[in-house]
């Protein structure tokens, strides 16, 4: 696949980027030497290579999930501008 100005061009006025006559010209060769890569890419033999996520193996601390209020209201109302009835108190929005 081949990109060329009229390409380029496109996909700037998709991506809403202002680009100059320059810029298209020096965008142009980039752009083709990036879908190069890509196509060397999928020239590669990957049966049998299995999906990964990361390049070392994850997993998962599982515990309990369990439902509680924290207990540290105090000391995270502690910290509002104000408070009201252990709740936060903001500014009316609407009138």
């Amino acid at each position: 696949m081949s990109v060329d100005a009229a390409t380029v061009r496109h996909i700037a006025k998709l991506a809403r980027i202002a680009v100059s006559d320059e810029e298209v010209a020096a965008l142009e060769p980039e752009l083709n030497n990036i879908l190069g890569w890509i196509e060397q890419l999928q020239e590669v033999d990957v049966t049998g290579v299995q999906p990964m996520t990361a390049v070392i193996p994850n997993k998962l601390r599982m515990r309990q999930d369990m439902v509680n209020d924290g207990g540290i209201r105090d000391d995270v109302l502690a910290n509002a501008p104000a408070a009201e009835h252990g709740f936060f108190a903001v500014p009316k929005v609407i009138e």
